[in-house]
């Protein structure tokens, strides 16, 4: 009896071909992972609700009341949150794409399909978690303009369009970096289980390293004191990102260059990433 064995093409043209004609399977599993993320829960979706409320009341408490840290002039409340949106979206799509091949090892081990299409799945369905606590923002945005503690309503002009439109430009750039990092790390835990037990330490230690709490001005004192402290936060692509995303935001002078700085990296991390993925998934059954 003749066996047919089908094995993934390795060339990229044909791989990323592969991976559009399987794109119903990748909308398969991002209703698989929606349904599996609220089922028998009470509050279903409006934990992503909750959940930066009471992050941005513990931020703006710890970082702005105790220590004190200023936010350029911006409301403290809408200067956390907004920092907080965008990295809950970075740090959900890496936390749930670095264990690609260990929690996928049952489905993988049964049918061939390109592996990615797991990972990119994850990064969409997470999607939904970034949609409504941009909604909720956007209602703290409004009720501090027309309904503000001061019976003032601040002027809307601040806010501009054109920055704006750059959200879906960011929200790419870190989906792919959230991606790329995402499958070098879990190309890596197939072999070395500890990655797993560090992984949200570590995501945990880098939200101190992205100014997703203090705008990059706060660190001036810092470069005399600790340089290399210093360096370390400003040539972050992420702190760079969160920046620009809260400028854009909030109305305030956005650098491009931060942009373009990001996009390098997101490259980078996506081609190490692919390279890295695309060797793994050749053996990875022999070693999960």
């Amino acid at each position: 009896m003749d066996t047919t064995i089908i094995e993934p093409n390795r060339r990229s043209r044909t791989y990323l071909r592969d991976l559009w004609q399987y794109r119903d399977l990748m909308v398969l599993f991002v209703k698989r992972d929606f349904t599996a993320r609220y089922k028998q829960t009470l509050l279903g979706p409006l934990w992503h609700l909750i959940q930066p409320a009471l992050t941005t009341a513990m931020s703006v408490l710890l970082f702005n009341v105790v220590a004190g840290i200023g936010t350029n002039g911006v409301n403290p409340v809408l200067f956390q949150m907004s920092g907080i949106v965008i990295w809950s979206y970075f740090a959900a799509c890496l936390t749930n794409t670095s264990n690609t091949f260990i929690a996928n090892a049952g489905i993988f081990g049964k049918v061939y399909f390109p592996r990615l299409v797991s990972p990119i799945s994850v990064v969409i369905s997470q999607l939904i978690q970034f949609g409504i606590q941009l909604f909720l923002l956007i209602c703290v945005m409004l009720y501090f303009h027309w309904i503000a503690p001061t019976g003032q309503p601040a002027n809307p002009s601040t806010y501009q369009l054109s920055n704006w439109l750059l959200i879906p430009v960011m929200l790419l750039i870190m989906a792919g970096m959230g991606l790329g990092l995402g499958i070098i790390i879990s190309s890596i835990t197939t072999k070395y289980r500890d990655f797993t037990v560090l992984i949200g330490f570590g995501v945990q230690l880098l939200m101190f390293a992205s100014a997703v709490n203090y705008p990059l001005s706060a660190l001036s004192n810092l470069q005399a004191k600790h340089p290399w402290v210093y360096k370390l936060i400003e040539y972050n692509p992420l702190a760079a990102l969160v920046e620009l995303f809260r400028n854009s935001i909030l109305g305030a002078e956005v650098q491009y260059w931060q942009l373009a700085y990001s996009s390098a990296w997101m490259l980078v991390l996506l081609f190490i990433g692919m390279r890295l993925f695309s060797r793994v998934e050749k053996t990875f059954m022999d070693t999960v």
